[in-house]
This record gives structure tokens, C-alpha cells and sequence, in this order.
């Protein structure tokens, strides 16, 4: 690999909503800013999401603004399929960070053309579709990715249909010699912003992810209703591909829990509420049951919480649910809960499934020392650890599960911090 050193002001590893807010509002005080991330495409969970709660509005229009600053600010170095492998705080104060950069194989020349694409043989599971559908192994990885160009899945490409892609591309821009880099950068200060990722549902063997196809997670909701998602929107039956006529959400799946996350992933209740409304505006007919421990919607939330509530097509079952099973004749699922308000033991009988799953911080691998890091893996910023590390900082979900608007208010005031630290150095 090859090897380069660079200088900025401030590395920010993480290009969710955390880490883009907390590069651009850097930058536009005029530091300079390294921006890393792992994936290759920034925009995290956020680029995921179908619409935001309570508006339901699309969040590719903030993320779209918040690309254009990053993409028009020369101070700010962006590094996709990028990982910092160590962090060392030299004696002047300044860290001395190893960045890891994945070869993409495909250059700056690329204009998305897709030409490629069309005489890749190979395949692929789409994990930006939750592995729901397919790409070639040559692909962008969704319809309004930045960086706008392709990256090449070496790992599930047998490597003979190569050829007719670089053939195929006028503009040379595919390298299959690309072994990627390896850089030091010297940096003032770090804000650690690698976000979170969806508890692992095949842990919760009770409830059938994994093993019924009609099981799915709350995130593979959000890319089912996605207009870009792998059925284009459609709320659909993964196993018949019908429309769904009755939907049951469970509610901390394997959350609030001591044998998977002890502690509350904070969105999740208004999260399925609002799956509720993706369910209703496809299928007005369609029957729903919330299986909850208690519903969490805090302040302004409250009124779409009461305006779910009083759709006589939802129906609240308070009580964790205790299995899920098939019926082998009707094909559906059936979900065995108590309601403790009635006392009541229930089965219902419905075509989908849908798993609330809790946040679960991006912290392993990452070279944070552990001290900072508490035992549910999440960063802990503030008290007497984070003060043996100076200059290093946090935000977004790696710190606490929380929703969109708060992750950006902790990105800014985690810039603040930052350009304390590097006024006084």
C-alpha cells in the first residue's frame, strides 16, 4: 500500500447525520477537517430512512443541503471506505491517527454511467437494502449516493466479467490494481461520530427473524416503504410479494432487556408509530396491533402518538410478546402475547411481523481508549475518563440512543468543544 501524511485541524470519523453536521459546521468556522468514513457512501442510517417522524417528510432534503456544504467547502478532506486503525496524543498535545483506505477500484474519472453495470455478470446482497434485493458487484450504492460514483464488490465477484467492465468504460475510471492506502494524519482534535447499528434480531430466537421471511426488522420496514427500496416502495409480503392486510409490531425487540440491551433505544416506539401511517396510507383496510411495554413519545410527539391511537384499525396490547409462530396452513404468523392491562393471554393471526430493534453503538474496533467507554459500549464524554484523553470527543447515537434533531444539536455542541481545544493549543 501506499503511504501519505496530512495535517488538519480536526478528524471526524463517521459520516452519518453526526459526522457530516459536525464536519460542515467545522469547516465554515474555518478550521480544516479530515472526514472518514468506513462505508462508501456518507449519509449513515439517516440515507436509509423512508421519512422522518412526526412530518413524515423525506430526510433526503436535509441531507442533500448538508452534502452541498460538505462538497463546496475546499476545507474539508473527505475519505470514504476509510477506517482509523490507531490513535496516538503525542506530547504536544496533537494526535497522530493511522487511516486504512479500502480500495474501491474505481477513480475519480467516473461519472456514474452505469455502463458497467449493465455487463456485470456477478451479484451481490444490497445492504444498504438490508440484503432484501440484489446488485450487480459493480453498483452505486443507492440512487442518490455521495460520493456519485461506483464501487467494485471484489469479494463477491469471481473476477471474469472484469474485463468486459474496464472494456465497457471510456473513461478508464475502473483500477483493478487498486490496493488502496495507507495515511497518518496529525490532528488537533477527534470527534468520534461511527453512530449505531441495529441489534442483531436472529439473537431474539423466539420471535422468527431469520426464520420466517414474513419477520422483519424496523429498519427493513424503513427500506420497504423507501421509493428507492428494494420494492420500490411497495409495502409488500417478502414471502407471496402481496400487499400486507394485518401487521404486528413488537416493541422492544430484545431492548429493555438484561439478556440482550438493559437500556431503551429511546426512537423506537415513535419509529413503529409512524410504520403505522406507511401501513395505513398503502392499505386502508389493513388491520395493526402494537404489542408494547409502555409507548415513549416525549413533548410535541404526544399528538402523533394520540392521532395513532385514535385509528380504530390500530390496536395497543400492552405486554411483551412471547413467541411467534407459523400456522403451516394459512402461511401466516402467529403472535402469542399477554396483555397485562386485561390480563388476557392472546394469539393474533397476521401476514407481517415487525421488530422493533434497538440501537446498538458503533464502538468495536474503534482505538477509543476503554475507560471512555461504558458497558453497553456506548462513549462516555463527560467526568473524570474523558479528561485523561483531551481533545477527543463524541456525538450522535455512539453516545446514547437519541433521534435526529438531537444528534445534530450534539454535533454542533461537540465542534464548540473541539475549537476550545484547539484555541488553547
Amino acid at each position: 500500500m501506499n503511504q501519505e501524511y496530512m495535517s488538519a485541524d480536526l478528524l471526524v470519523v463517521g459520516a452519518g447525520i453526526a459526522g457530516i453536521t459536525a464536519a460542515v459546521e467545522a469547516a465554515e468556522t474555518g478550521l480544516s477537517v479530515i472526514l472518514v468514513e468506513k462505508k462508501p457512501y456518507i449519509g449513515g442510517k439517516v440515507a436509509q430512512f423512508s421519512k422522518y417522524f412526526p412530518k413524515l417528510c423525506p430526510p433526503s432534503c436535509g441531507l442533500e443541503i448538508n452534502i452541498r456544504r460538505l462538497r463546496t467547502n475546499p476545507l474539508i478532506k473527505l475519505y470514504t471506505l476509510a477506517e482509523v486503525s490507531t490513535n496516538v496524543l503525542t506530547s504536544s498535545g496533537k494526535h497522530e491517527v493511522n487511516i486504512h483506505l479500502k480500495p474501491r477500484y474505481i477513480n475519480d474519472k467516473c461519472t456514474a454511467c452505469g455502463e458497467c453495470a449493465k455487463v456485470c455478470q456477478g451479484r451481490r446482497k444490497n445492504d444498504f437494502n438490508m440484503n432484501m434485493d440484489e446488485t450487480p458487484c459493480i453498483h452505486i450504492p443507492y440512487e442518490n449516493a455521495y460520493p456519485q460514483k461506483y464501487v467494485l464488490d471484489k469479494k463477491n465477484c469471481d473476477g471474469k466479467c472484469c474485463s468486459k467492465c474496464v472494456e465497457v468504460c471510456k473513461y478508464n475510471a475502473i483500477d483493478l490494481d487498486d490496493n488502496g492506502k495507507v495515511f497518518t494524519a496529525e490532528v488537533n482534535s477527534i470527534i468520534w461520530a461511527t453512530g449505531w447499528e441495529p441489534y442483531d434480531a436472529q439473537k431474539l430466537d423466539t420471535l422468527g427473524f431469520g426464520k420466517y421471511p414474513d419477520v422483519v426488522t424496523n429498519l427493513m420496514m424503513e427500506r420497504l416503504a423507501a421509493a428507492d427500496g428494494p420494492t420500490k416502495g411497495e409495502i409488500l409480503r417478502p414471502s407471496t410479494k402481496e400487499k400486507v392486510k394485518s401487521v404486528a409490531f413488537i416493541q422492544c425487540a430484545g431492548s429493555r432487556d438484561e439478556n440482550h440491551l438493559e437500556y431503551c433505544s429511546s426512537v423506537c416506539c415513535m419509529a413503529s408509530l409512524k410504520h403505522t401511517r406507511y401501513i395505513r396510507e398503502q392499505n386502508p383496510d389493513a388491520e395493526i396491533y402494537v404489542h408494547y411495554i409502555d409507548v415513549r413519545s416525549n413533548g410535541f410527539h404526544e399528538d402523533f402518538y394520540r392521532n395513532v391511537q385514535g385509528d380504530s384499525k390500530v390496536h395497543f396490547h400492552r405486554g411483551k410478546v412471547g413467541k411467534v409462530s407459523l400456522n403451516d396452513e394459512t402461511g401466516n404468523l402467529i403472535v402469542e402475547a399477554e396483555d397485562s392491562l386485561t390480563g388476557k393471554y392472546m394469539k393474533n393471526e397476521v401476514e407481517l411481523v415487525v421488530l422493533a430493534t434497538g440501537m446498538k453503538p458503533s464502538t468495536n474496533n474503534l482505538p477509543i481508549d476503554k475507560l471512555m467507554i461504558d458497558k453497553n459500549g456506548f462513549v462516555n464524554c463527560s467526568g473524570e475518563p474523558a479528561m485523561k484523553h483531551p481533545g477527543e470527543y463524541a456525538c450522535g447515537v455512539i453516545t446514547e440512543p437519541k433521534d435526529v434533531a438531537s444528534v445534530v444539536q450534539e454535533a454542533t455542541g461537540s465542534v464548540l468543544k473541539a475549537i476550545q481545544n484547539i484555541k488553547r493549543n
